[in-house]
């Protein structure tokens, strides 16, 4: 009888083995499912893309989503609920939040998608800017809008530089001091 058990260890230990190991990949690949799935719900009612318009009268707003073959414009309704409104500006790029209320999308929140900025760009507020203005006199101020916004309004001692001149021909446009401080406005989101 003990020859008989003593045979069955090894093949227990094989069953023990396979399965406790069956059950690691089956956690792991469980875990690495959550993230995708929880994603995927923070990614539902929501849509990004380009404001194409918002009619106040008719208290709708509309938004491309996708791009080249696949880009469609989607229409919401708004309310007074919804956030962020005064932030919608045509042809600006917006994340909107949506609800379905009786089959009909209502804008809960607005909000512009900003440009990721470069490694080594740093976003500043006026209050900074002012200060830095008090501090570096020697400060090299870009308005980076079209020249006929900068001949509009632009900030004193701004010069004008827009972006396709900026990228035209960056090194003859900006100091050739490297260790110059340059700081660059816009007129919003771009």
């Amino acid at each position: 009888m003990k020859k008989r058990l003593l045979k069955f260890i090894p093949i227990c230990l094989t069953v023990t083995i396979i399965n406790f190991g069956c059950a690691i990949t089956q956690n792991q690949d469980k875990s690495s499912a959550k993230p995708q799935q929880q994603a995927q719900q923070v990614e539902e009612n929501v849509y990004t893309g380009t404001i194409v318009g918002k009619s106040l009268k008719a208290k709708t707003i509309s938004i491309e989503v996708g791009k080249g073959d696949q880009a469609k414009t989607v229409m919401l309704k708004f309310d007074d609920q919804t956030k962020g409104l005064d932030q919608v500006a045509k042809e600006h790029a917006a994340i909107i939040r949506y609800e379905l209320r009786d089959k009909v999308k209502y804008a809960t929140e607005i909000k512009l998608k900003l440009a990721k900025l470069p490694e080594g760009v740093n976003e500043i507020k006026t209050e900074e800017l002012q200060e830095l203005l008090n501090k570096h006199p020697d400060l090299f101020l870009v308005d980076a809008r079209p020249e006929i916004r900068y001949g509009q309004s632009h900030l004193p001692g701004a010069v004008s530089i827009p972006v396709p001149l900026l990228k035209e021909k960056e090194e003859s446009v900006l100091p050739k001091d490297k260790d110059r401080l340059i700081v660059f406005y816009c007129g919003g989101p771009t």
